[in-house]
C-alpha cells in the first residue's frame, strides 16, 4: 500500500475518501459493495461515515480486510450553530467508544423525533402516511432521513426527482427540514474529542454562509476542540476551495478528503473530487491521532 504524501502538492487527487455513506444510514450500497466499489476505483484509504451511526463499521472492516483498503471507523454527526443545521464528520480510529456510545444513542432518538415531525409536515402538503412510506423507501428499521422523505415524494408522484424533493419540501428552509433536535456543535465536538477521534466540518461550502460566517464557524468549533475541515467535498468551485484552503492555513486546522457519496449514479462517486490545491493546510493523516493512517495495513485502522 502506498504512503501517503506529507504535504499537499498543488492540484493533486489522492486515492483517500472519508466521507461516504452505506445502506447503515441513507446509501444505496451495503457496507461490503461501498468497500468493494471503492477498491474498484483505487482507493487506498476510506472512511464509512453514515449518519449518526457506526453500525455498518465492522461488515466494513472485514471487506476493507479481504480487498486490501485501509479503513478508518467513522460517522457523520448532525448538529446546530447558529440556527443553522451543520454537519461533523467524526473519524474514530479507535473505533466506537467513550461519550460516543451515549452521545449516538441520543443522535438516534434525536432522528427518530425529528421523522416524526417531518412525516407530519409532509402530510400537510399532501404525503399521506408519509412515515410509513419512508419507511418502505428505507428498507430497514434505522432511524428515517430527509433522503427516505424524498424518495417516498417521489414514489407517490409529487415530485419528479430527489433532487426536486429537496428543492421544494426537504432543503435548508423548507418544511420538511428540522434542526431543533440536534445539540449545539461544540457539545458534538466534544464527544468526539474526548472519545479519541478527530473532528472534522463536513462540505463548509454548502451551508451558503459568507466568508466571514464560515470563519466564526470555525472558530467555534475549533474553540470546541475541533481541528479539521473538509477542504475538499466531492466537486467544488477551484476559487472557492483555495479561499476555504485559505481560511484552513490561517488557523491551522487539518485539510481532509471526502466525497460524499450515497448512491450509484449520482453527481459523486468514491473518491470522486476536485483537485486539492497547493495549502499550507497539513492533510488530515498528518493529525497525531491519525498519523499511523499513512501507513497502515488493510484492514480496520486502530490507534497505534
Amino acid at each position: 500500500m502506498p504512503q501517503l504524501p506529507y504535504t499537499f502538492d498543488a492540484d493533486q487527487r489522492y486515492p483517500v475518501d472519508l466521507h461516504m455513506h452505506s445502506t447503515a444510514s441513507d446509501g444505496a450500497l451495503t457496507p461490503t459493495e461501498l468497500v468493494t466499489l471503492c477498491a474498484e476505483r483505487g482507493l487506498t484509504h476510506m472512511s464509512l461515515t453514515d449518519h449518526d451511526t457506526m453500525d455498518g463499521i465492522d461488515e466494513a472492516a472485514r471487506a476493507a480486510e479481504q480487498a486490501g483498503l485501509c479503513l478508518i471507523a467513522g460517522c457523520e454527526l448532525s448538529t446546530r450553530w447558529q440556527g443553522i443545521n451543520i454537519h461533523v464528520v467524526a473519524l474514530m480510529p479507535g473505533g466506537l467508544q467513550g461519550a460516543m456510545v451515549e452521545g449516538l444513542i441520543q443522535q438516534r432518538d434525536a432522528r427518530i423525533q425529528r421523522a416524526e415531525v417531518i412525516a407530519e409536515r409532509l402530510e400537510k402538503v399532501g404525503l399521506s402516511n408519509a412515515l410509513e412510506k419512508a419507511r418502505v423507501q428505507a428498507g430497514s428499521d434505522r432511524p428515517l432521513g430527509r433522503p427516505d422523505f424524498a424518495r417516498a415524494l417521489v414514489a407517490d408522484g409529487l415530485v419528479p426527482d430527489w433532487s426536486s424533493a429537496f428543492k421544494r419540501y426537504l432543503g435548508s428552509g423548507k418544511k420538511g427540514d428540522v434542526k431543533a433536535h440536534w445539540p449545539e456543535i461544540s457539545q458534538v465536538v466534544a464527544w468526539v474529542v474526548a472519545s479519541g477521534g478527530v473532528a472534522v466540518i463536513a462540505h463548509p461550502l454548502r451551508y451558503g454562509l459568507t466568508r466571514r460566517k464560515r470563519g466564526l464557524l470555525m472558530d467555534t468549533f475549533q474553540a470546541a476542540g475541533g481541528q479539521a475541515v473538509e477542504l475538499v467535498s466531492g466537486q467544488q468551485n477551484s476559487d472557492s476551495t483555495r479561499d476555504l484552503a485559505r481560511q484552513l492555513a490561517e488557523r491551522e486546522l487539518y485539510a481532509s478528503l471526502g466525497s460524499d457519496f450515497h448512491f450509484p449514479g449520482s453527481h459523486a462517486a468514491p473518491g470522486s473530487m476536485s483537485l486539492v490545491p497547493r495549502t499550507a493546510a497539513p492533510p488530515i493523516w498528518q493529525h497525531p491521532r491519525l498519523l499511523h493512517l499513512r501507513d497502515a495495513q488493510p484492514g480496520l485502522l486502530a490507534n497505534a
